[in-house]
């Protein structure tokens, strides 16, 4: 029987060999030796020691089963199929080997346990998972078990997932709740012996605080006859594209000092980052906003910081600078209040975004260069270099006072360009347009624009082409980013003028790059 399956295999791999003479782009050499061997084996629990061993691996064309109990021959096995042998009561050692098509061999050995009695001493390990909170992970380990079922107590109707000693299972859960797993560990005989935890899952706030969280719970305490919860974005616009913010009333004739507040699920870290900011609307300028931080278990223990909002009804970014805060004093607490020391007039203030910050209002879109206290920093390559400089032409659509001036030398790169990293990721969540006024001396010429992420900018990047009408004049160009995706944190602008083409020493200029619906 053994030579007729040899006989088989040299039978494919030759016809395999044949058809590779026929495509001179298939090399067995490039095949790699198997991966990952392992193998899941389960017990039928009535006595009768039927194991079936399934065994996995990656880049294996046959496995080969050496069960371990004197049986002289494997089993042979193709991948995604399983075989079933009876072992008498004990220890063996399972050897699998996985083949490839060429003969390259990888093995691992196994233990298995077969026993009719309930298994014993069956420890559990349930862990967090760092960095997911709606994540954990499951070990076990028992004397006389052959394998383990876990249930994660969140669907009744769950198929169990089947592990062996040494393995980790991980689960991700869809909400958080506390939830009973169950870990029951099988021999070969009827009784299972069965260990249960319950697991609470929390998804805790901590800064940046977005509100845009599925999972998330935004509780919102409130005291002096304010009110606060989540609510759409009420002006969606250039400078919050958020889909979802927070609004607080402060009710006709509340207390001067009514207000609410959220508690973060852990310590505010201000040894990098002494500065807090948020965007803000509100329906007139003037009015006092208070951020106030408090020690948790201690109220007394608080610090404060007032910002005066400059717009109505708009979004704005207001920085509360806590420099010199006491990292030691584990604020955790965050509490608002807007137009503090007047009563309440029944008027709704809107914020988003808190989140730590390193200095002054950090440049974001839109970008439109005016800002005396931004610093508009940008990285060039290929030969081209941007400044911010005097707006050379300050009629028709753009009567701004300063711009941006991109020269592309003499001989700089097709690909010349610069690139401004904003101070947070662009939110593309409600607007998935960038429109951007420009100025060529000549029309025709394609503008490119890309985003980047921070982190990983050569491989997490998006881009689009839009080309010029007009040459001598303001112009505005509009890139269509529907479909992008949000969570790629898009955090750095690139701009290329006349792309494709070398350098001639000229002038281009851009400006009021904004989000746009």
């Amino acid at each position: 029987m053994n030579k007729i399956k040899i006989v088989i295999g040299l039978l494919v791999l030759a016809l395999f060999i044949g058809c590779a003479n026929d495509d001179d782009t298939l090399n067995l050499d490039s095949i790699s030796a198997p991966k990952n061997i392992a193998a899941l084996m389960t017990i039928k629990q009535d006595n009768s020691g039927k194991v079936t061993i399934l065994p996995t691996g990656q880049g294996v064309s046959q496995y080969e089963i050496y069960f371990g109990d004197g049986t002289a021959d494997p089993a042979y096995v193709n991948p995604g199929a399983s075989v079933q042998h009876v072992y008498a009561e004990g220890t063996y050692q399972v050897r699998i080997v996985g083949v490839t098509l060429d003969g390259k061999r990888t093995e691992t050995t196994q233990e298995l346990t077969v026993s009719f009695i309930a298994p014993e001493n069956l420890d559990v390990v349930i862990a967090h998972v760092p960095g997911n909170n709606l994540a954990i992970t499951v070990q076990a380990t028992a004397d006389y078990e052959t394998f383990f079922q876990v249930y994660f107590g969140e669907d009744p109707n769950q198929v169990p997932v089947d592990f062996m000693q040494g393995e980790t299972v991980n689960f991700s859960y869809a909400t958080v709740g506390t939830y009973t797993v169950r870990v029951v560990a099988l021999s070969g005989g009827v009784a299972t012996t069965e260990y249960t935890e319950d697991v609470t899952i929390t998804n805790p706030v901590l800064l940046p605080i977005t509100f845009e969280s599925a999972t998330l719970s935004y509780d919102f305490a409130s005291f002096g006859g304010a009110n606060t919860v989540v609510v759409a974005n009420p002006s969606v616009d250039a400078n919050n594209g958020s889909a979802t913010v927070a609004r607080l009333t402060k009710s006709n004739g509340s207390e001067v000092w009514a207000g609410s507040l959220i508690e973060l699920g852990e310590p505010i870290d201000f040894s990098t980052m002494q500065k807090i900011k948020i965007k803000s609307w509100a329906p007139q300028a003037g009015i006092v906003v208070k951020m106030k931080l408090e020690n948790l278990l201690d109220s007394n223990i608080n610090v404060e910081v007032d910002a005066t909002n400059t717009v109505a009804n708009a979004w704005e970014e207001l920085v509360f600078d806590f420099s010199g805060v006491n990292n030691g004093n584990n604020y955790q607490r965050v509490v608002i209040f807007y137009d503090f020391g007047n009563t309440g007039t029944g008027a709704d203030y809107y914020f988003d975004d808190i989140e730590l910050t390193s200095g002054a209002p950090s440049v974001v879109l839109p970008l439109d260069f005016e800002s005396a206290t931004l610093t508009y920093s940008f990285d060039n390559f290929g030969g081209a270099n941007t400044v911010v400089d005097n707006n050379p032409d300050a009629t028709g659509i753009n009567a701004s006072s300063k711009v941006g001036k991109l020269v592309k030398a003499n001989g700089a790169e097709t690909w010349a360009g610069s690139f401004i990293e904003l101070g947070s990721p662009i939110n593309f969540a409600t607007m998935q347009k960038i429109k951007m006024k420009v100025w060529s001396p000549q029309a025709g010429i394609v503008v490119k624009l890309k985003l980047e992420n921070l982190a990983n900018g050569a491989t997490i990047n998006t881009e689009l082409d839009a080309t010029t009408t007009q040459s001598n004049t303001w112009e505005e160009l509009t890139y269509d980013f529907t479909g992008i995706n949000n969570a790629n944190n898009y955090q750095r602008v690139v701009v290329f003028f006349d792309f494709g083409n070398a350098g001639t020493g000229a002038s281009y200029y851009f400006d009021d790059i904004q989000l746009s619906n």
